[in-house]
């Protein structure tokens, strides 16, 4: 009998002490420990069964960047930071190939050109939703491209102005489109005035993702703060100067994607306060890391080094519309004043090179006979007493300084400090300001506060007409061309590459247009990166684009 009872105390204890393994195996997450077959396993969530083998405890993705977005309507801003949130939220007709600037369907399937170049007609992705419910169609496209184009239209609410529309297809969109219509439900046709060689490389463009019609309608000026799109994340929270969420879109057309249930986007505009995030483990991915970082980062074998295809440009504008800066002299002046060269050493950690030109030597295209105006200040004073001003400029002039870090410029108030005691040494005063960043985009772009500027751009399609046209063409004042400049000689070559279907031919007209902008040095092209990002060793599926924006919607947690 005691032994019995004995067996039976054991039988109990045993089962307890079993149980109380079972509870403290794994993490909270999921079930810790190995599957039958031996293989470790990592746990499950609710709504991961589609992942494909990338289940994890972990479906949120904390990610921290330098500034907030501008807006949440991609058709409405040029900024990155606004265009990477919108990227999450909407899709395009097409879109580029992972890594790559190589065009592929999206919502449109697949597409038909006309012999002579002036018809598309794209074939739709049915049973498409957007996050609202309603229907994806033909329709839906037809609105999205009227709103853009029609400046008159109800749907372009105050203070709007869709500078990229403008910028790739003419003021308006009148010079390259002459018009969208639906054939049917799932067929649209585009029509144009004339051929335009990047037209499916802008096509595919974040700018041009199709937007929820009933939204914009029910939502008007409000859209910007609550965007509706048919993208792998459904916008939930922004809370300004601090975080934007994303949760999954649970009808997202790609299956099994995305494979993350959350991305909460945080703004952290201090460098370093953005890595010790990443250190201790408050985010799990950062952007622009500052290559004062790179070393401290490289000896942590729990973070990633992520390096995104150089692809860009850092320069300094000057504002055409304002004395002195309408005249060559001076500007040619003002570029000889500034050690490009001490600027990268001092700033970027060997990753970056002096740029040359306004669009990167990693772009066909790329003119690399032309020289640099060298760094050289008797020759900076020689021209600017050419220009009437052997003392220096009279008077004190404004320079925007970027407050935020961006993937081509890591530091730009300690950049423009040291411009600034350049510029001094050759008698030219300048005051740095620096107004929080969708003030100083306003600014800069209406071109009344500033004397001179700091931007940048990161390529948007692969074409050079996205560096060219986009930035330095008189149809792009004032959409993207802040320096006001206007050359009719060079707007003549960048209008003819647009049409020009001959690839080697579209080369060369690029290669002259880069040597008159070179002459007529609307800028000083600073810098060509290589931006740095910086993540959790156990992030995976992240492949950063040239374009400088790509979809969440692989990366998971291993």
């Amino acid at each position: 009998m005691k032994a019995k009872k004995l067996s039976l105390l054991m039988l109990v204890l045993l089962l307890s002490v079993a149980v109380a393994l079972t509870g403290c195996g794994g993490n909270s997450g999921g079930n810790g420990g190995k599957t039958a077959d031996g293989t470790a396993n990592t746990g499950t969530n609710a709504g991961d069964t589609e992942n494909k083998g990338a289940a994890s405890s972990q479906d949120t993705l904390i990610l921290g960047r330098g500034g907030d977005s501008a807006s949440l309507d991609g058709s409405i801003v040029t900024d990155g930071e606004s265009l990477k949130i919108a990227h999450q939220v909407f899709d395009s007709l097409l879109e580029y190939k992972e890594g790559t600037t190589e065009v592929q369907g999206s919502l449109a399937e697949s597409w038909d050109v006309s012999e002579d170049g002036l018809k598309y007609t794209f074939k739709l992705r049915q049973g498409v939703k957007f996050h609202d419910g309603t229907d994806f169609n033909a329709d839906a496209v037809v609105f999205n491209f009227t709103r853009w184009s029609d400046p008159n239209s109800e749907y372009k609410f105050e203070g709007d102005s869709f500078d990229y529309y403008d910028s790739m297809f003419g003021p308006d969109g009148s010079r390259v489109i002459k018009e969208v219509k639906a054939i049917d439900a799932n067929t649209v046709e585009f029509t144009l005035n004339q051929p335009q060689a990047p037209f499916l490389q802008n096509l595919a463009m974040t700018s041009f993702g199709i937007a929820s019609p009933t939204a914009i309608q029910e939502k008007k000026e409000n859209f910007k703060n609550e965007p509706v799109g048919t993208g792998p994340f459904v916008f939930k929270e922004w809370k300004r100067n601090d975080s934007i969420t994303l949760e999954k879109n649970p009808n997202y057309w790609k299956e099994g994607l995305p494979k993350l249930n959350k991305v909460i986007v945080r703004s952290i505009p201090d460098n370093s306060a953005r890595f010790n995030a990443l250190q201790s483990g408050e985010i799990d991915l950062m952007e622009d890391l500052s290559p004062d970082d790179l070393a401290t980062l490289e000896a942590n074998p729990e973070l990633q080094k992520i390096e995104r295809p150089a692809n860009n440009v850092g320069y300094v504008g000057f504002n055409l519309k304002k004395e002195p800066f309408n005249d060559v002299k001076v500007r040619q002046a003002l570029n000889h004043a500034v050690n490009k060269q001490g600027i990268i050493d001092a700033f970027f950690a060997g990753q970056a090179q002096a740029a040359v030109n306004p669009m990167p030597p990693s772009l066909w295209g790329y003119n690399d006979t032309i020289e640099d105006y060298p760094y050289d200040l008797e020759k900076a004073k020689q021209l600017l007493a050419e220009a009437g001003y052997p003392n220096g400029l009279p008077g004190e002039y404004t320079f925007y300084a970027m407050p935020v870090s961006r993937p081509y410029m890591p530091d730009g108030k300690k950049v423009a400090e040291v411009i600034q005691a350049d510029f001094e040494k050759i008698g030219v005063k300048v005051n740095i300001e620096s107004p929080e960043w969708a003030t100083y985009l306003d600014d800069a772009q209406a071109g009344e506060k500033d004397d001179i500027y700091m931007l940048g751009w990161t390529g948007d399609n692969g074409d050079p007409d996205n560096f060219l046209y986009t930035l330095l063409d008189k149809d792009a004042i004032p959409s993207n061309n802040y320096s006001y400049y206007a050359n009719d000689e060079l707007h003549k070559l960048l209008i003819q590459a647009q049409t020009e279907t001959d690839q080697a031919k579209r080369e060369e007209l690029y290669k002259q247009a880069q040597v008159i902008i070179k002459n007529d040095a609307p800028w000083i092209p600073l810098v060509h990166t290589t931006p740095l990002l910086a993540a959790k060793a156990n992030l995976k599926g992240y492949v950063p684009a040239p374009t400088g924006t790509e979809y969440y919607s692989n990366i998971y947690f291993e």
